[in-house]
């Protein structure tokens, strides 16, 4: 059955219910590895929370007797080993021409060179007439090669006609008439002695570049002014590197789009959200569909079908939101495999979001199934869709920067667990509201802490990974040493204080 976007926590089949107690809350200077309530449900590598409203109209059907990992026992990846396996098991996605309207943010794989001069005709700079010579000027007909003592009516981008020398401003020029009442132009308004100079007002061609010069040059990150350089050389199109296009598969029978849920309904909270962080980590969320909880609706939304605004071609990647327990009606496993799937990551070894599951389908399409949990989700999401993004984006594996823990965390044997934290004073310390179902903690949150099984002492350097909608972790400062002082006398009292303060304070309390 479909895990449903947000549980609530007193779901006692829960695989990550969400603690009674705060689990991050600091008492005392320690944050407790564990909650009673839930620490046993949690350690069950198969356990995935069950919906809030169960299957309707018998959707929910059991698995078939013998279904591959049905029941089979499995060894969770590590956190490291998940992010790697994530990582290495993808290729980067080829580069591809797209249209300039698509391009900005897209890296450049080909340098935009100047097809021809740019601009590639002499042109007016102003509103006004094109001259041949000095005035006063007969005016002949616009476009036609100007003889001396001509001049016809150009405007701003007008090409330069054969003859010009010169543009006068419309500012600068009377019309008026000669002795035999024929048209001609003079100067007066507010032309100054000498005006118009010889190719004054006149841009000539290939001012900006001349052809084959390199416009802008591969591997960089387009921007508005970039698209709008290629659209003056004469481009449509770019070509850039390829970026994983990923489609959505939000499930839940009991999820409401709308407005305050019901006892037994629970609140949307992937469909406003999650097609934006998947573009913050270098997604192009392009379809987003929304099924119940039948085994047929899973076989049906994961079929490779086109994508219209992907030019009809199937996703790279499919994100499904809960099923990934192995209960009978969680489905994610058994359409994988009826699909001739296969899994590479079954299961991590973290807490929240250890339901998380990476398959690669016989297309080439990697499917990455997220615990129904909202809070689950986005840990499995930064622990294995953002490396596996970053793979087919031809990017980096995300970087895991050290920060001072601002408590002690309790050990918890063979799990890691990611909390949020909050930086106090330089120090991190887990933000409250951390449970799985909760977000409240997320959101106010400055990172999130990699804290491993072993626990980690106050002022210990714990890894830590930053948000995708945040601030990257800021470098630990390095103590400077101080100039040394006199040597003077002080009082057994003053020196106990000294020492006292000398060590990291757990200033976690103060969080709200």
């Amino acid at each position: 059955m479909t895990a449903a976007p947000e549980h609530r926590s007193d779901d006692p089949s829960s695989a990550e219910a969400t603690p009674a107690g705060d689990a991050t809350a600091a008492v005392g200077g320690t944050a407790s590895a564990a909650e009673p309530d839930s620490d046993a449900a949690e350690s069950a590598p198969d356990a995935e929370p069950a919906s809030a409203a169960g299957a309707p109209d018998g959707q929910g059907e059991p698995e078939a007797p013998g279904e591959p990992d049905a029941h089979a026992k499995h060894l969770a990846h590590t956190w490291e080993e998940a992010r790697q396996a994530a990582f290495d098991c993808a290729a980067p996605i080829p580069a591809a021409p797209v249209p300039l309207r698509d391009a900005v943010g897209r890296t450049l794989a080909a340098d935009i060179i100047a097809h021809q001069d740019m601009p590639h005709y002499a042109s007016s700079a102003m509103d006004g007439w094109a001259v041949n010579g000095t005035g006063p000027w007969i005016l002949a007909e616009p476009g036609l090669p100007l003889a001396p003592h001509q001049a016809s009516v150009i405007v701003t981008g007008g090409l330069i006609p054969a003859g010009a020398k010169a543009v006068l401003r419309t500012e600068s020029g009377v019309l008026s008439t000669d002795d035999d009442g024929l048209p001609i132009l003079t100067l007066g308004g507010t032309a100054r002695p000498g005006e118009p100079r010889n190719g004054q007002h006149i841009r000539k061609a290939a001012e900006e570049a001349a052809a084959g010069d390199v416009l802008v040059r591969a591997g960089v990150v387009l921007n508005p002014a970039h698209v709008a350089l290629a659209a003056l050389a004469g481009y449509d199109e770019v070509e850039v590197l390829g970026k994983p296009v990923v489609k959505l598969l939000l499930t839940g029978s009991e999820v409401v789009e709308q407005g305050v849920p019901e006892p037994g309904r629970v609140r949307d909270t992937f469909g406003p959200q999650l097609a934006t962080v998947v573009e913050m980590l270098g997604g192009l969320c392009r379809e987003q569909v929304r099924i119940g909880d039948g085994y047929t609706e899973w076989l049906q939304g994961l079929e490779d079908t086109g994508i219209a605004e992907a030019q009809n071609l199937p996703a790279d990647v499919v994100i499904t939101t809960g099923g990934t327990g192995r209960s009978g009606t969680d489905h994610f496993r058994r359409a994988v495999a009826e699909l001739g799937g296969r899994l590479i990551i079954d299961g991590v070894a973290m807490r929240p979001g250890h339901p998380a599951v990476l398959a690669e389908l016989p297309d080439g399409r990697f499917v990455l199934g997220l615990p129904g949990n909202p809070l689950a989700a986005m840990m499995a999401l930064s622990t294995v869709g953002a490396p596996l993004l970053a793979a087919l984006g031809h990017g980096k594996l995300p970087p895991v920067q050290e920060v001072p823990s601002g408590t002690m965390l309790e050990p918890d044997p063979g799990r890691t667990r990611l909390m949020p934290f909050r930086l106090l004073y330089g120090m991190a310390s887990p933000a409250q509201h951390t449970g799985p179902g909760m977000m409240r903690g997320l959101a106010s949150a400055d990172g999130v802490l990699v804290v491993p099984p072993h626990g980690v002492q106050l002022g210990e350097m714990v890894p830590a990974f930053a948000l995708p909608w945040g601030p990257a972790i800021p470098e630990p400062k390095t103590a400077e040493p101080k100039p040394k002082s006199p040597a003077r006398k002080s009082s057994s009292r003053t020196s106990a204080k000294q020492a006292a303060q000398s060590g990291p304070v757990d200033w976690s309390a103060l969080l709200d």
